[in-house]
């Protein structure tokens, strides 16, 4: 695969399923909004905007996904986001659907 296609295709991927690239993140350890916005641009080298990041990451902790504490670090407050069982459930949902698709099966 040519390197400007992964390119396109990693970036449209992060910017249409952005809820489950933060799951998938927050999966692997916890983490605070600045350092996931550092992490998607640096690994991902996309742009992601304040206003993309935090509303999505409301919209998972509101449905359950994902649950937050503030801790304090060096003076600075911060909301530590950690995965739920369920939103560990909708990730394993969306790797399932994956798997179909990848091997031809029809969506049900």
């Amino acid at each position: 695969m040519s390197e400007n296609y992964r390119k396109a295709i990693v970036q449209r991927i992060i910017k249409n399923l952005l809820d489950v690239q933060l799951l998938r993140m927050v999966q692997t350890q916890p983490l605070w909004g600045y350092m996931i916005k550092k992490k998607i641009e640096t690994n991902f080298k996309i742009k992601l905007r304040h206003g993309a990041l935090y509303p999505t990451l409301n919209s998972l902790e509101r449905r359950g996904f994902l649950k937050s504490q503030k801790q304090t670090h060096e003076g600075r407050a911060r909301k530590i986001y950690t995965i739920t069982d369920a939103g560990k459930e909708y990730l394993r949902s969306y790797y399932g659907i994956l798997k179909d698709q990848l091997e031809g099966k029809d969506l049900k």
